[in-house]
């Protein structure tokens, strides 16, 4: 199994490595551009994983208005395609190692930040706070989330929420389902009434999207407290409740469906009425309400609805995508002229509504989140948190690379009792 899996890596390293000779997914070519009066104008490249419908449309409206404020530079899109970023984050790695890093890169706010700090790939960003005042306009835990020993070594561009229940309501009623099933309980008798109905009870995506559920099912069947303290020192992964919480896990694992390339396949299972369920974050609201051409155009609360993942209600189980100032970068005042942009209100604003995001500032123009988006700053503000194991938060990289696979060793042979022993491990040899 093990040399499977390590396998599996040695071919996704292959494929991000060969992306990475065919140039970023914007289709623009390294070097420097001609403005057509014999200047040239300095590239600033811009790593991400955002290539599909909305975050894309988010990253070009911030990107327009980049070039806007910046005529002397020219925007280069190094995104690489993947939900989550595990292609984009292992091909960041040869980059760094090979002393070749973009002018700034995406990560995800919090423990994930950590190895790239401690590797000494970073400049820390406080002159950039100071000079924006950005501390009075990002809430405080937040700060805290990207700071080490003091120093801020990002900007967290939205607030993104991992832990909500995508559903087809016409496909719940049709199978007897008054509403959105609050409990996992609740949620485990629901999904063999669609089975019966020849429907799909739970779409998923690729392997990260399973990792991306289990966090939700964890949260759900621990509560808020007890899945915090998961990630703290001496945390014990192989108790009774995590096992029943595991257990759970088994059985929403065999109600879902073929697994799909992405996240996005998976939800618009949903949206055609193949499949009742998706849990995912809510960047796929975008992806959902967001017009054909950048979305799939459907209508909330009709072609399809929300709620919190079961058993989650109350808690926001959060992450933040952020930028960077890789240290040696080749264009770092390009790369600042980027994160003041990220930083502004101005580029939240144009961002987040077609991402599926809330601002990460304060200050944002809340006029402009409608519909989900507004559910989302209501609860940010009001509810419990709990940080996305998935996506950064709570734990670092050669963490969240060990419970992958055992997830991915799980999704073969289904056995608990080797995955609770692999999170234990996993823990284990990289708690702090």
């Amino acid at each position: 199994m093990r040399r499977r899996w390590l396998a599996a890596v040695a071919i996704t390293m292959a494929s991000v490595l060969g992306l990475a000779a065919c140039g970023g997914s914007g289709g623009d070519k390294a070097g420097p551009t001609s403005t057509g009066g014999g200047e040239s104008k300095k590239q600033v490249e811009v790593f991400s994983w955002w290539t599909g419908p909305g975050e894309a449309d988010g990253l070009k409206a911030m990107r327009k208005i980049f070039e806007t404020n910046n005529p002397q530079y020219t925007f280069f899109d190094a995104a690489v395609a993947g939900g989550s970023g595990d292609k984009a984050k292992a091909l960041l790695q040869s980059k760094l190692q090979a002393k070749t890093p973009p002018d700034t890169f995406q990560g995800h706010a919090g423990a994930e930040l950590q190895g790239y700090i401690k590797n000494g790939d970073l400049e820390d960003l406080n002159f950039l706070y100071d000079e924006l005042k950005l501390r009075d306009v990002f809430p405080s835990q937040l700060v805290d989330q990207i700071s080490v020993e003091g120093k801020v070594y990002s900007v967290p561009v939205n607030i993104h929420r991992s832990n909500v229940l995508w559903f087809n309501p016409k496909v719940l009623k049709d199978a007897g389902i008054a509403a959105a099933p609050k409990s996992i309980e609740e949620f485990i008798a629901d999904l063999p009434k669609v089975k019966a109905k020849g429907k799909i009870p739970l779409s998923i995506g690729s392997e990260w999207t399973a990792t991306h559920l289990l966090e939700n099912v964890l949260l759900g069947s621990l509560g808020t407290d007890a899945y915090n303290a998961l990630f703290k020192p001496g945390a014990n992964w192989g108790a009774p409740e995590v096992t029943k919480a595991l257990d759970n896990y088994k059985t929403i694992m065999s109600f879902t469906g073929p697994p799909q390339d992405d996240w996005q396949p998976a939800a618009q299972q949903v949206a055609k009425g193949e499949a009742a369920f998706n849990i995912m974050g809510d960047w796929a609201y975008g992806y959902f309400h967001n017009p054909p051409e950048g979305g799939l155009g459907l209508t909330s609360k009709t072609d399809f609805d929300w709620a919190p993942a079961p058993g989650t209600e109350g808690t926001y189980l959060w992450l933040s995508d952020s930028f960077t100032l890789p240290k040696g970068a080749k264009n770092r005042d390009g790369a600042i002229a980027w994160l003041k942009v990220a930083a502004s209100k101005e580029g939240q604003d144009a961002f987040n509504p077609l991402k599926g995001s809330i601002p990460a500032r304060k200050d944002a123009d809340q006029s402009l989140y409608k519909d989900y988006l507004a559910d989302a700053l209501k609860d940010w503000s009001s509810n419990k948190l709990a940080g996305s194991i998935q996506h950064g938060v709570s734990v670092n990289q050669p963490w969240l690379a060990a419970i992958t696979e055992s997830v991915g060793l799980f999704i073969k042979d289904k056995d608990v009792a080797a995955l609770q022993k692999g999170l234990v491990d996993a823990a284990t040899a990289n708690a702090q």
